[in-house]
């Protein structure tokens, strides 16, 4: 998917969903707090066309009434209906469980990932899959169920990109930022709904190792209240592609590198995994990251949660674009029409399984 942007960058606010600009002659961008939330964390935020702005609310404790939903005059309203945000054990394709992220194209749909692993348990049956809906209707057009073959089942599907460039009605790629287990790109082809797993366990997409990070001064591990600190491992999550469809950039969330691969070889089933591995390249240290987002001129933003930033890279080097504390753990990034990066900071490492059951987080 190519997006049209001007010179025009952005970065949020502490809990916030917010945008900044940057003019040409300016020599830092400006923050713009889009809405702030009260109530569950949101992670994902994607950025219509037509500028309708989407988000989402995994099941993470937060107790969220709904798992996504369109701002609407700056608040969240479920999407596409509240029916929908419910979940029905009996009937989990049809109904939203825990949703990791929603995406955009320029084919006027949104696309919603569906962990069905809320609390990061083991994929409900049936559960984890893709949706398509259209945004002319607000009706669902496509969903398509992932299989036990490529959603395992330490999964935890994380993000997604299209491109609608290839094969019938294009492809998606799908990171699986499990944090329990081996991580992974998920291929999907969407016309006939067929999925393969590709560079499972690969160097790549497993946590960096030795990766310890420092967030807020302090080292960021897994600290549950009555129980022993373990390191923060999570394997690939951030998720881009370059503007000719040709690389997927990646990365997992425990480390400070992105990486690319090209896409004509995780498509074709002919390839070997084995020759696929060594295709893999290094596209330099960007920071540790829990989200990219790429631009039509082939820049690829990124943030940078040790250092409450987001960083650019731009002709095959990475650069600081804006660093603020407001930017308290920038979460998923996404490029609107109108020439604005969008961003969520959810301050996710304030959680109370981070700091022995103490909830951190300041509202909103």
């Amino acid at each position: 998917m190519t997006l049209k942007s001007k010179l025009l960058l952005a970065a949020t606010a502490v809990a916030s969903l917010s945008a900044c600009a940057m003019a040409r002659e300016a020599a830092q961008p400006v923050i713009e707090q889009v809405a702030t939330f009260d109530g569950a964390m949101p992670t994902g935020v994607t950025v219509a066309p037509n500028g309708r702005i989407f988000i989402n609310f995994p099941q993470w404790g937060d107790n969220a009434p709904f798992t996504v939903a369109e701002l609407v005059d700056g608040k969240a309203v479920p999407y596409p209906d509240a029916a929908t945000n419910r979940p029905d054990p009996a009937d989990p394709a049809r109904h939203f469980i825990s949703v990791q992220s929603v995406v955009a194209d320029g084919a006027d749909r949104l696309w919603v990932l569906d962990t069905a692993a809320p609390n990061f348990s083991q994929p409900q049956a049936g559960g984890a899959k893709l949706v398509a809906i259209d945004l002319t209707t607000n009706r669902v057009v496509k969903t398509i169920v992932l299989p036990p073959s490529v959603v395992l089942p330490t999964t935890y599907l994380n993000d997604v990109r299209l491109d609608l460039r290839q094969g019938d009605q294009g492809v998606a790629f799908i990171t699986d930022s499990s944090n329990a287990g081996i991580g992974g790109i998920i291929v999907v082809d969407i016309a006939s709904g067929r999925a393969v797993r590709r560079l499972s366990g690969h160097a790549s997409t497993n946590p960096e190792p030795g990766f310890t990070p420092t967030v807020d001064g302090e080292v960021l591990m897994n600290r549950p209240a009555g129980g022993p600190a373990t390191p923060f491992a999570v394997a690939s999550d951030a998720i881009g592609l370059s503007a000719d469809g040709s690389l997927l950039y990646y990365g997992p969330l425990s480390g400070r590198t992105m990486y690319a691969v090209p896409t004509a070889m995780l498509r074709d089933p002919s390839v070997s995994e084995e020759k696929l591995g060594r295709a893999v390249r290094s596209m330099g240290r960007k920071g540790a990251s829990d989200g990219i987002a790429e631009d039509d001129r082939g820049r690829v933003f990124a943030g940078d949660y040790e250092n409450n930033a987001i960083r650019v890279f731009d002709r095959g080097n990475w650069s600081t674009l804006v660093r603020d504390p407001r930017l308290s753990w920038p979460d998923t990034l996404s490029i609107g029409a109108d020439g604005y990066l969008y961003f969520t900071a959810n301050q996710l490492h304030r959680q109370p399984g981070f700091h022995g059951g103490r909830d951190l987080r300041r509202k909103p």
